[in-house]
């Protein structure tokens, strides 16, 4: 017992520690995560009100709740596949996932990719804040720019604790959500008071409305792909390639799958638009003032979001950052990013105006596009091309097998991007935003991301044709050699 109380404290100290890694190579020994923490922690990120808000988008074009949790079950699915491949990259490889990019792109080149994903980091963590201030302001009158920065000053602080923090602030924020929105679901399933719901007779279905729900669905979770390694890099290296893809897949589906069908629902039986104002009213109805614990309690449990972002985009900048110009990923350089980080964020939330829902739905089809060529080129050239195979100190240098600039990825990236324009269908309440011309075509319905997937996929398969990967493989065993040395 003495021992096994040891650990625990140890365990506990460890957590509360503020992490030295950023970027760099997570050695062997250090390696001390678990497997069976990866399908919880990804349960939980998407086991929150943000996306119960993408069950809304169906239901708002006029598809009903059915058809827009089959559109979002499916779409979910069908995203988590690329995030959960790219989660396997952690264990092999030991470094954030922006890092690996540099095979791909070059030392120099990669630049290209972290910007569409700084956008992503930055645009989740912004639309975050912004349902936040939306849903408080709307059940409790609160000034929403006090709880925005309240926010971002908890999220960065999660942030600056790291890694191990984050992953014990998601297992308590699970113990919160899980039976929070088990409860909201049976209650609107089985004890929603008749006359309380105002049905909509004219929800039915519509293909664009359909593919729009899939697409924005699929978007989710695709945009999860360059964070994924980064909670999963501290994972011992022997880490089964199939129990990790299949725990990050069933945990980031299964939450998604259920969050986007209560939110259908929540649309259609009472006309929603915001989720914690129609948590609000569900626990409204069932005892005075117990709606607004549920809203507060939704919203503790959804904080570690915040800090998964600004995380993820402290490691994005300071790749950036050493692209440039070698720097030296000490933990007072970390905390320096992120702090740079938060204020840039609380900036963005006094700027940013409009619906927070509408704000979500085009966001989350642009990072659509900016992350499918990425997300293509990555996976292609990881399990098709290299299998895997990387010289790990190459990363860090310029002057590497990778190189300074590697066109194949760039122009794969940029080829694949550009195919996808003519098929981009951007609406904004309503209100056309940009319609390429095969949209208009096809009624709108938006599969510029199918296009993106193959044609980025395709190009950068066909363009490492001329990798000289025999040479590649003699300097990789050098390396390992030496790691190991």
């Amino acid at each position: 017992m003495k021992g096994q109380e040891t650990v625990t404290i140890e365990g506990l100290r460890q957590g509360m520690e503020v992490e030295s890694h950023s970027i760099d190579y997570i050695p062997r020994n250090e390696r001390h995560a678990r497997l069976s923490s990866q399908g919880p922690f990804w349960f939980l990120g998407n086991l929150h009100f943000f996306t119960v808000s993408i069950g809304f988008v169906g239901p708002g074009m006029g598809l009903s709740a059915g058809w827009t949790t089959l559109a979002g079950a499916l779409g979910i699915m069908f995203g988590t596949l690329f995030m959960a491949f790219h989660g396997s990259q952690g264990p092999e490889m030991g470094l954030p996932q922006m890092i690996q990019s540099r095979a791909q792109f070059g030392y120099r080149g990669v630049v290209l990719a972290l910007m569409a994903t700084l956008f992503v980091f930055m645009g989740f963590n912004v639309v975050n804040v912004a349902l936040i201030m939306d849903g408080v302001k709307n059940v409790f009158g609160v000034n929403p720019v006090i709880v925005g920065t309240c926010v971002i000053l908890l999220g960065a602080t999660m942030s600056i604790y790291g890694h191990d923090f984050l992953h014990k602030a998601f297992r308590w924020a699970l113990y919160l959500s899980l039976p929070l929105y088990a409860f909201v679901t049976v209650w609107l399933m089985f004890g929603l008071p008749k006359g309380t719901g105002t049905p909509v007779p004219t929800l039915g279905f519509a293909w664009t409305a359909f593919v729009t729900q899939f697409a924005v669905s699929a978007s989710y979770n695709i945009a999860y792909a360059p964070y994924v390694s980064d909670y999963s890099r501290y994972l011992p290296e022997n880490t089964s390639r199939k129990k990790l893809i299949t725990a990050v897949f069933l945990g980031a589906s299964l939450s998604g799958s259920w969050m986007i069908g209560l939110g259908a629902w929540l649309a259609q039986e009472l006309k929603a638009s915001d989720a914690l104002v129609a948590i609000h009213h569900l626990g409204s109805a069932i005892s005075p003032g117990f709606g607004s614990v549920l809203v507060i309690a939704s919203i503790v449990g959804f904080l570690p979001q915040i800090g998964l972002g600004t995380y993820s985009a402290m490691l994005t900048c300071l790749t950036a950052a050493d692209s440039f110009k070698p720097i030296r990923p000490t933990r007072n350089l970390r905390i320096s990013a992120i702090l740079g980080l938060s204020v840039v964020l609380v900036v963005c939330m006094l700027s940013v105006r409009g619906n927070g829902i509408a704000l979500l739905n085009t966001l989350l089809l642009f990072m659509l596009y900016f992350l499918v060529p990425w997300t293509a080129v990555n996976l292609v050239d990881y399990f098709f091309v290299r299998k895997g195979r990387y010289a790990i100190s190459h990363f860090f240098t310029p002057d590497g097998i990778y190189g300074r600039w590697q066109l194949r990825g760039i122009y794969s990236y940029l080829i694949g991007f550009v195919a996808m324009i003519p098929f981009f269908s951007v609406v904004e309440d309503g209100k056309e935003v940009f319609v390429g011309y095969f949209a208009r075509l096809i009624s709108g319905v938006d599969i510029a991301w199918l296009v993106g997937l193959f044609v980025s996929g395709t190009t950068y398969l066909l363009f490492a044709r001329s990798l000289d990967l025999r040479s590649e493989e003699e300097v990789i065993r050098s390396d390992a050699r030496l790691r190991r040395d």
